[in-house]
This record gives C-alpha cells, structure tokens and sequence, in this order.
C-alpha cells in the first residue's frame, strides 16, 4: 500500500512540475512588465508569487 501511494505521488509532481514551469515563465513575464512600468507594488506581489512557487518547485524536485 505504502508503494502506491508513493508511486501516485511521483505521478503527481511529474504531472504538476511543467505546469509549475509554466507558472514561473508567467510570473517572470508579469514582473519584467512591473519592472519596465515601474510599478512597485506589482513587483512586489511578483516576487511574493514567485517565491511560492520556488519553494514548491524545491518540494517536488526533491
């Protein structure tokens, strides 16, 4: 039992990793659009964002 759920695990991060990438490349494309507008606060909630999803990138490679 304890193989299976393992194993749905994997599956799982497999199936999430390059959605996860793709999140990233959105974030990295919104914060470059704050940075050129200048936009401060943006900025900010990017990087907030894109630290989330760092560490859950970290989570699942691992």
């Amino acid at each position: 039992m304890k193989q299976v759920i393992q194993s749905l695990q994997r599956n799982e991060a497999e199936k999430r990793i390059p959605v996860l990438r793709m999140e990233i490349d959105y974030e990295l494309a919104t914060l470059h659009d704050a940075m050129t507008a200048s936009d401060m606060d943006e900025m900010k909630r990017c990087k907030v964002k894109l630290e989330e999803l760092r560490k859950e990138m970290v989570r699942l490679e691992a």
